[in-house]
C-alpha cells in the first residue's frame, strides 16, 4: 500500500494542476520556461506537510526520488530553494484561493457551517521594513469558515489591521453563500444587518445577540444550544493548524503571510481526506 506522503502527494499534485489556469504545462522547460507553477504549488505544500525550512526540504527531496517522479522530475531537475521562495509570491493569490477550495470539495459538507477569528504569530522583520509598511501588529487577524460536520476549512480572510468581527463576517459569508445551510458564530458578530443578508439567501443565522435588553436575552433563548455549540469545531480547527502547521508565520511580506495560511488550510484538507 502507498505510503500516507505518497498518496497525500498524489492528491495534493492533482488539486495543483487543476488550480493553474489552463491546461497544465509540463513541469519544467529548458531554458526560459523554468518550472511550471502546479510544481511550486506541490512542493510548497510538501514544505507545510513535512514542516521543513525550504533548504532542508529540496535536500530531503534529493533522497527521496520516488515523490521527486510524482512531479514528473528527477532528483537532478529540483528547484534551488530560493527559486521555491521566489516564485511562491509571483504566483497569483488566485490560484492558491481556487486550491483552497478544491481541497475544501474533497469532503462531503453538512448542514452547519462556523465562522470565528484568531491570530496567527508573524516572524520578526527588519525595523525598516515595519517602519515601511506600517507593521504595527504583531498577529494577523485570520477568520476561518469551517464546515462543523468535516472540520474542513472552506474559506479564510487575513488583515493586517483590526477590522470588526462582523464587516470581515459579512464578507467571506457573502462570497460563500451557495456552500452555506446554517452559520453559527458567537457575539463577536452580532449583527441585524448581516442576519437579514443570510436570511434573504436562505441561510439560517444561529449568532448570538449581545444582552442589553431583555429582547435580547429573549432571542438567545431562542436559540438552538444544540446548532450554537457547534462553533466549538472552528475553535478546534484552529488549533489544529497551529499544532500541526505551526502558529508563526515565517513570509515576511503581507501578502506572503496571506498566501502561505490559506495553503496550511489547504493543506489541512487535504490531510483530513486521506
Amino acid at each position: 500500500m502507498p505510503s500516507r506522503l505518497s498518496r497525500f502527494t498524489d492528491r495534493l499534485e492533482t488539486l495543483a494542476k487543476r488550480a493553474v489556469s489552463g491546461d497544465p504545462s509540463p513541469a519544467v522547460k529548458k531554458g526560459d520556461g523554468g518550472y511550471a507553477d502546479w510544481v511550486i504549488v506541490v512542493i510548497h505544500g510538501l514544505r507545510e506537510y513535512l514542516d521543513l525550512p525550504y533548504r532542508r526540504l529540496l535536500d530531503i527531496l534529493h533522497e527521496m526520488p520516488g515523490i521527486v517522479e510524482k512531479m514528473n522530475l528527477t532528483t537532478s531537475e529540483l528547484p534551488d530553494f530560493t527559486t521555491v521562495c521566489v516564485r511562491k509570491q509571483q504566483l497569483k493569490m488566485a490560484i492558491w484561493r481556487t486550491l483552497l477550495r478544491l481541497s475544501a470539495d474533497l469532503h462531503d459538507p453538512g448542514d452547519i457551517q462556523a465562522i470565528d477569528a484568531t491570530g496567527f504569530d508573524r516572524y520578526s522583520t527588519s525595523r525598516h521594513y515595519a517602519n515601511r509598511t506600517d507593521y504595527t501588529f504583531r498577529s494577523v487577524k485570520t477568520t476561518a469558515l469551517v464546515d462543523c460536520k468535516t472540520s474542513t476549512v472552506l474559506d479564510i480572510h487575513c488583515s493586517m489591521t483590526q477590522p470588526h468581527d462582523t464587516h470581515v463576517g459579512r464578507q467571506v459569508l457573502s462570497r460563500n453563500l451557495n456552500q452555506l445551510q446554517t452559520i453559527t458564530a458567537d457575539k463577536g458578530y452580532d449583527w441585524d444587518e448581516l442576519r437579514e443578508d443570510l436570511r434573504e439567501a436562505g441561510v439560517r443565522p444561529v449568532i448570538k445577540h449581545r444582552e442589553f435588553s431583555p429582547l435580547d436575552m429573549a432571542h438567545n433563548a431562542r436559540h438552538d444550544d444544540g446548532v450554537y455549540h457547534q462553533r466549538s469545531v472552528v475553535e478546534a480547527a484552529f488549533f489544529a493548524l497551529k499544532q500541526r502547521y505551526g502558529d508563526t508565520l515565517r513570509a515576511r511580506t503581507w501578502f506572503g503571510q496571506f498566501r502561505e495560511l490559506v495553503l496550511k488550510a489547504a493543506v489541512r484538507n487535504v490531510e483530513l481526506a486521506l
